[in-house]
C-alpha cells in the first residue's frame, strides 16, 4: 500500500524532529511493531532467532535499515528507506561491527526503547558506549502511534471482517463430541482466506492466520488464556472464544471474544454473561473524546460491584501494529482519549473450576464515541438447542 509508506515516511520525519528537539544524536529502533511503524517492514524472522534488525535515525540525514542479510531483498522491497545494510552471522561483517560503522563518531546521547531493547543491543551499548547517556524514546513513539491514521482504521476495519468470518467459522464446528482443535483449525482457515481477499496483489504480505488460539470449554472456561486442546465438547458446556493475539492484518491487531454455550445453558451462566455484556456496554459508553482512559474501567466495574462479583485489574488497551499498547483501562490512566484511538474492550467474569462469561469487542473513538471494529453479535448464543 503506497499511502501506508508515504505515511511511514512522513511518521518517521516527524519522530527525528522531536528526538533533534530533546537533543538526542541519533535514535536505535529495534521493537518490530515500531519498526513497521517508521520504515513499513517486519521481518518474519527476528529477535527470536537472536537476528536483530535496527532502524537508525540521524537528524536531517536519511534513516539506516540494518537487518540480516539474508532478509535484505524482502526488506528492501517492502521499506521506503533506501539505505538497507546486511549483516552476516561471522567473520567482518557481524550485526554490532555494521552497526558501530552507522552509528559513526561517538554520539553525545542515543534513543532507545528501553523497555523493548534486546539483550544483545543492551550488551553492545554498555560495552562499546559506556559513558554515553542512553535516554528512552519509546514513550515518544508510543505517543505517535496513539491516533491511529485514516488509512490504518481502514486496514483495521478490514481485519474486523476477518474476525467475523472467523468466529463464523469457529460456530460451525461446535457440536457434541467435536475436540476443541477442530474450532481453532476452522477459524484460522476461514480467517486467512478472508484475509487473502484484502491483500490478493500483495506477494510480501502473508495473509496466514496462525498461533495458538484462546479457547476453553467446560469447567476450563474460567481459564481465559487456555489454548484450544483435545477437549470435546458436551452439552452445556460454555465455550469461550478469543481472537486477541490472533486476529491480525497486515501486522494490526484486533482482539474479539464471545462466550457459547452447547444445547442449554444454566441461569447462572446467562446471568453471569449478561453482567459481562452490562459491563462492556458501560465500558463502551465511557469511551469517547476528552473522557479518561480509566473511565472505561471505572465504568464497567461498577456493574461488577452491583452484580456483587470482583472487579477486574483492567478493562482493555490500546491496540494496533501490537497487540497491546498504550494507553491502558484501568485505573489510575488518567490519558485523555481522542478521535483516532483504537482499543480492545474485555469485560468478563471467571467462577473457578465451573464456567465463565466473557465478552470483548475491538473499538475505535470518532467525535461522537466509538465505533465497533468487531460487529458480530452481542447476544448469548446457545448453539444447538
Amino acid at each position: 500500500m503506497l499511502a501506508m509508506r508515504d505515511e511511514a515516511k512522513k511518521r518517521t520525519e516527524a519522530l527525528q524532529s522531536r528526538l533533534h528537539a530533546s537533543g538526542i544524536d541519533i535514535a536505535i529502533i529495534t521493537h518490530e511493531s515500531s519498526v513497521a511503524y517508521l520504515a513499513g517492514f517486519w521481518g518474519y524472522l527476528n529477535v527470536e532467532f537472536g537476528r536483530l534488525s535496527f532502524l537508525l535515525l540521524h537528524y536531517g540525514e536519511p534513516p539506516v535499515v540494518i537487518t540480516p542479510l539474508l532478509e535484505t531483498e524482502m526488506v528492501k522491497r517492502m521499506t521506503w528507506v533506501d539505505d538497507v545494510r546486511g549483516y552476516e552471522d561471522s567473520g567482518h561483517h557481524t550485526w554490532d561491527t555494521v552497526l558501530a560503522g552507522a552509528l559513526g563518531p561517538r554520539p553525545m546521547r542515543i534513543g532507545t526503547e528501553v523497555h523493548h531493547m534486546p539483550a544483545m543491543e543492551h550488551v553492545f551499548l554498555e560495552d562499546r558506549y559506556r559513558n554515553v547517556p542512553i535516554v528512552d524514546v519509546g514513550p515518544t513513539i508510543a505517543r505517535l502511534r496513539m491516533v491511529k491514521s485514516p488509512a490504518e482504521i481502514e486496514v483495521m476495519r478490514q481485519a474486523g471482517l476477518v474476525g467475523r468470518a472467523m468466529m463464523d467459522a469457529a460456530v460451525e464446528t461446535i457440536a457434541e463430541g467435536v475436540p476443541e482443535y477442530e474450532t481453532a483449525l476452522a477459524l484460522m482457515a476461514a480467517g486467512s482466506r478472508k484475509a487473502a481477499e484484502f491483500i490478493s496483489e500483495e506477494n510480501l504480505v502473508s495473509p496466514l492466520i496462525h498461533d495458538l488460539v484462546l479457547l476453553q470449554s467446560g469447567p476450563d472456561t474460567a481459564m481465559l488464556h487456555r489454548r484450544a486442546s483435545t477437549r470435546r465438547y458436551r452439552r452445556g458446556d460454555p465455550i469461550h472464544i478469543g481472537l486477541g493475539g490472533t486476529l491480525s492484518l497486515r501486522h494490526y491487531n484486533l482482539s474479539f471474544d464471545r462466550t457459547f454455550y452447547l444445547g442449554e445453558v444454566s441461569s447462572e451462566g446467562e446471568k453471569l454473561y449478561a453482567t459481562a455484556t452490562r459491563a462492556e456496554e458501560a465500558a463502551l459508553a465511557a469511551l469517547k473524546p476528552g473522557a479518561r482512559a480509566e473511565d472505561a474501567w471505572r465504568a464497567a466495574n461498577e456493574v461488577f460491584r452491583a452484580a456483587d462479583l470482583r472487579p477486574t485489574d483492567r478493562v482493555g488497551r490500546a491496540i494496533g501494529l501490537s497487540p497491546s499498547e498504550d494507553p491502558a483501562l484501568k485505573e489510575g490512566d488518567r490519558t485523555l482519549l481522542s478521535e483516532g484511538m483504537t482499543f480492545v474492550v474485555n469485560t468478563g467474569i471467571g467462577i473457578q473450576g465451573r464456567f465463565g462469561g466473557r465478552i470483548g469487542d475491538s473499538v475505535v473513538i470518532t467525535k461522537d464515541g466509538c465505533e465497533l471494529l468487531t460487529d458480530y453479535p452481542r447476544e448469548l448464543q446457545v448453539l444447538g438447542a
